[in-house]
C-alpha cells in the first residue's frame, strides 16, 4: 500500500492524528492538515517515529478562510501525482457567535465550506487515481434539526453553539449523499462516519467552561483512538469497496436522520455551497 496517498484535515491531535497514524502504520504516504504550525509537524513528525514511515508529512491551515482549503488542495496537487483516499475530519464548534475569514458564520465555514472546497478542487485527482475512498467525519448529532436551515449559509449567519454545530453535521451527510450521487461510476466512494461520542476539548477550545466539562465526562466516552476505528475502517477496509452515501455508526451502517435523507436538500445545499465557493458548479 505504500503507494497510496492519503489525505487527513484536523490531524494534529484527537481523531485525526489517530486516522493518520493508523493509515501510517499500513505504509501508505499520508499528509497529516492542521490549524496549528507547530502542533502540526511536531505530530507528524511523532506519526513517522513511531510507525517508521517517512512518507508522512504535514500542512498547515486554517479552514476558517476558504484561500486556505484552496491552498493546501494547490499543495496537495504540487507534491503528489495520486490521491486515494481523503479524510475530512477537521472541525470546530464556538459558544458564541463568529465569523469567518469571507463572513460567514464559522462553524459552518469550518466543517462544511472548506471541505466542499478541498473536495471538489481534489477530485479530478481523486479521479485519475481510483479506486478512491471520501469520509467526512460527521456526529450523530445530525440528527437534532429537523430540517437544514439555508440562513445558517447566508453572510454573517447568527446561529452559534451547538445549533450550529448540529447543522454542520448535517451538512455533512448531505453533502456526502450528494457527492456519492455525481461520483457514481468514476470509482470513486464518499461515505458519512459518526466517530462515537469522543471528548474532544480541542474542538472546544474557545470556551473554558466548556473544555473544563469535556474533560470532567471524558471518561464516560470513547478515546480518540477509538474513534478513529470508524473512519479508518471507512477509509480502507477491504469489504467496504463499492459501498458509496452511507452513514455509519462508527464501524456499523446505520439509516442516518431525517434531515440527511433529505435529497432536494441536498441537491440545493450543494448549489449554494457551489455558488458561495466558487467551485463544484
Amino acid at each position: 500500500m505504500a503507494k497510496q496517498v492519503c489525505v487527513v484535515t484536523g490531524a494534529s491531535s484527537g481523531i485525526g492524528f489517530e486516522i493518520a497514524r493508523g493509515l501510517a502504520r499500513t505504509g501508505r504516504t499520508v499528509v497529516m492538515v492542521g490549524r496549528d504550525p507547530e502542533r502540526t509537524e511536531k505530530s507528524s513528525e511523532a506519526v513517522r517515529t513511531e510507525t517508521g514511515n517517512d512518507r508522512v508529512t504535514s500542512i498547515r491551515a486554517d479552514f476558517s478562510s476558504f484561500s486556505e482549503a484552496r491552498r493546501v488542495a494547490d499543495e496537495v496537487e504540487d507534491e503528489h501525482d495520486a490521491l486515494h483516499v481523503l479524510v475530512n475530519n477537521a472541525g470546530v464548534w464556538h459558544p458564541d457567535v463568529r465569523l469567518s475569514t469571507d463572513g460567514y458564520e464559522d462553524t459552518i465555514a469550518v466543517n462544511h465550506l472548506a471541505p466542499f472546497i478541498l473536495t471538489n478542487l481534489l477530485l479530478d485527482l481523486m479521479k485519475r487515481s481510483a479506486p478512491g475512498r471520501i469520509v467526512n467525519v460527521s456526529s450523530r448529532l445530525h440528527s437534532r434539526p429537523w430540517r437544514f436551515d439555508f440562513d445558517l449559509l447566508k453572510p454573517g449567519g447568527r446561529y452559534a453553539g451547538i445549533r450550529a454545530y448540529a447543522q454542520s453535521k448535517a451538512a455533512n451527510v448531505l453533502f456526502t449523499r450528494e457527492l456519492a450521487r455525481r461520483l457514481d461510476g468514476t470509482g470513486v466512494v464518499a461515505n458519512a462516519v459518526h466517530p462515537g461520542d469522543v471528548a474532544a476539548t480541542t474542538i472546544t477550545r474557545d470556551s473554558r467552561m466548556l473544555s473544563w466539562g469535556a474533560k470532567i465526562v471524558s471518561p464516560l466516552m470513547d478515546t480518540p483512538e477509538e474513534g478513529a476505528r470508524g473512519p479508518l475502517r471507512a477509509a480502507i477496509a477491504p469489504e467496504l469497496e463499492g459501498v458509496s452515501g452511507a452513514y455509519f455508526h462508527k464501524c456499523s451502517e446505520r439509516r442516518p436522520g431525517r434531515v440527511a435523507r433529505d435529497d432536494i436538500a441536498a441537491r440545493r445545499l450543494w448549489e449554494t455551497s457551489a455558488e458561495i465557493t466558487g467551485v463544484g458548479r
